[in-house]
């Protein structure tokens, strides 16, 4: 008997290791109440049967945000024809200063196709980001009222059910990250 499990387990394959780190089972599902780009509600709900990835930032950022959305053009740029099946979610961290109309703006500045700028209240931002444990914290304003927001960087990836699957940090390359989100898109189960 013994034997002939180790014959059968001889056959199968183990599958392949992500290149991201794997938060399968470890974060909640993508769940939100929000004021899209456009300034309607929109929900969770609008994003099913696509692979979203949720990135947390801010309009005024020196220098993460906009470098975090350049890479994740280059991933769509290696996706091909598979990148319609991805939406990037820019869920604001300041949304005092970021109007739906300054998140449509700069999401557009990148890709009006895929990305969508997220606001709300400080309490709904705030319930999100907690809700997947991203930091942040607004620093002291300068004397002419200007500040940064100090942020987690991690792009959060869900399936195209809203399973939270894998966590990308700015060490993760461009192909490293389409090469996974390739296996999710592809992915049926």
């Amino acid at each position: 008997m013994v034997g002939a499990l180790a014959a059968l387990s001889g056959c199968t394959h183990r599958a392949e290791p992500w290149q991201l780190t794997n938060v399968t089972g470890h974060l909640p599902d993508l769940d939100f109440s929000l004021t899209g780009d456009d300034g309607r509600p929109v929900s969770s709900e609008s994003f099913k049967g696509r692979t979203s990835l949720v990135y947390f930032g801010y309009t005024h950022c020196p220098d993460v945000c906009p470098e975090t959305m350049g890479r994740l053009m280059q991933v769509l740029g290696k996706l091909g024809a598979d990148a319609q099946k991805v939406r990037i979610l820019f869920v604001t961290v300041d949304p005092a200063r970021d109007t739906p109309k300054a998140l449509h703006d700069y999401v557009d500045a990148f890709d009006s196709q895929h990305a969508e700028g997220l606001s709300g209240t400080d309490w709904q931002i705030e319930s999100l980001a907690k809700r997947y444990r991203v930091a942040y914290q607004m620093e002291k304003r300068d004397p002419n009222g200007n500040y940064e927001v100090t942020h987690s960087s991690a792009v959060y990836v869900f399936d195209p059910q809203g399973h939270a699957r894998l966590l990308a940090t700015d060490h993760d390359t461009p192909d490293a990250i389409a090469q996974d989100l390739r296996r999710i898109i592809e992915d049926r189960s």
